[in-house]
């Protein structure tokens, strides 16, 4: 009988040992009330605007959607690491002041004179809302979302087009419009090649062995329309303005490649190429093009005028996909290599993961054609910076971009 005393008193004295070490450590431990896995997930894509394939796969939200989880890391007084786990690549930045300025009535619900930035989390698909001057950070919605590759807002942020593949082989690719707050959603049709935002309309491009066909759509998916057919079946598009499209081949080290300006009736003219590795960004008002390529292995980057196809060369090189235009069409910001390594190919090597850049960041001014440095990450934080995703607010105050190193977000103050 004593001996089972004894082995009684002994499990008393661990369990509570074990109590104690669990409340001194994780007591007062802050925490995130995250969707269990699985119990709210995206499900199979369904038709364009509809409901869901299943009664399961209507939205379901699990806690509150207001709440505040913790402020991001300020570096230095301009430069912010908002997240330090990985993001979905794409974000989007409205700033509250020119918001409400343009808007009938007024948006007072996130104050003004701030910017906010809406991501987001690569790991379970919650979006996030990180005010850049009150330097607070709020979960709008924790509806689990896993495995998003990307994610394109529109400018109001009210909503993102998250992609991820899906099936047994991961074969098919499903566009998913996932509401800030979570509430509702609805697809777009499967295996889309690419899709563009703007505030009215979605543009979205299905691609295969005949060619490609570009369709234009309301952005709560209604209303689709074609706007173009193709036999060119690898191309990427985006607005170029209001009434016209940019089109390029999609990039290859070894391929010569070419940029188009597609107008309303869907005709094509060619403002660049051929010319290998080529990637094209388009202003917001479609006079320019911004055009990276490759030649003997190293990269270049001019700028186009759309209207009469002249080039300018311009003093840094990088790829385009690491830029961001101005709303104005003034300043183009970009992600700078420093010194890439040699012996890859530019852009495929970087699309792939084979290849890290340390970048600096800089700004180019349109009209002058003069480079200026505004940023040097790795003196600033001591690591090195591969920037993608870059995004600005209306009024050129926040620069965003996202650490293609760690997958972490960033924003620096202009």
């Amino acid at each position: 009988m004593r001996r089972y005393i004894i082995i009684a008193a002994v499990v008393i004295v661990v369990l509570g040992v074990g109590a104690a070490m669990y409340f001194l450590f994780f007591g007062n431990t802050a925490s995130i009330t995250v969707a269990p896995a699985g119990s709210a997930s995206l499900p199979s894509a369904g038709r364009i605007g509809g409901a869901s394939t299943t009664e399961d796969d209507a939205a379901r939200l699990t806690g509150s959607a207001t709440n505040t989880v913790g402020a991001p890391t300020p570096i230095t007084a301009r430069l912010v690491r908002i997240s330090a786990g990985p993001v979905v690549p794409g974000e989007a930045v409205v700033n509250i002041k020119a918001a409400n300025a343009s808007s009938s009535p007024p948006s007072t619900s996130l104050g003004t004179g701030d910017v906010a930035v809406s991501y987001i989390e690569r790991r379970s698909g919650n979006v996030y809302s990180y005010l850049s001057r009150a330097g607070t950070l709020t979960r709008t919605s924790n509806r689990t979302v896993p495995g998003i590759q990307s994610a394109v807002w529109p400018p109001d942020a009210s909503l993102a087009f998250v992609r991820y593949l899906s099936g047994i082989d991961s074969s098919t690719i499903n566009t998913y419009g996932l509401a800030a707050n979570g509430s509702g959603g609805f697809f777009l049709p499967q295996n889309l090649s690419d899709i563009a935002i703007s505030s009215t309309s979605i543009l979205t491009l299905s691609s295969g062995v005949n060619g490609s066909v570009a369709s234009l759509s309301r952005t709560d998916g209604t209303r689709s329309s074609q706007i173009f057919t193709t036999p060119l079946s690898a191309l990427r598009i985006s607005f170029a303005g209001k009434s016209q499209y940019l089109a390029f081949t999609k990039p290859a080290a070894a391929l010569p490649g070419s940029a188009f300006l597609v107008d309303s009736a869907g005709r094509f003219s060619r403002i660049a190429g051929p010319l290998n590795g080529l990637v094209a960004l388009a202003s917001p008002s479609g006079k320019w093009a911004l055009v990276s390529y490759t030649s003997d292995g190293a990269m270049q980057m001019e700028l186009v005028n759309t209207t009469t196809s002249e080039s300018v060369p311009l003093p840094v090189a990088t790829i385009a996909d690491k830029c961001v235009w101005t709303a104005d069409d003034s300043v183009v910001y970009c992600g700078v290599p420093v010194d890439p390594p040699v012996g890859f190919s530019y852009p495929d090597d970087w699309y792939q993961g084979a290849v890290h850049f340390s970048d600096r960041i800089w700004k180019i001014n349109v009209s002058g054609r003069y480079a200026q440095l505004v940023l040097d990450f790795s003196k600033e934080n001591k690591d090195s910076l591969d920037a993608e995703a870059l995004v600005v607010d209306s009024l050129n105050t926040i620069l965003v971009f996202v650490n293609k190193n760690d997958g972490s977000l960033w924003s620096y103050s202009l």
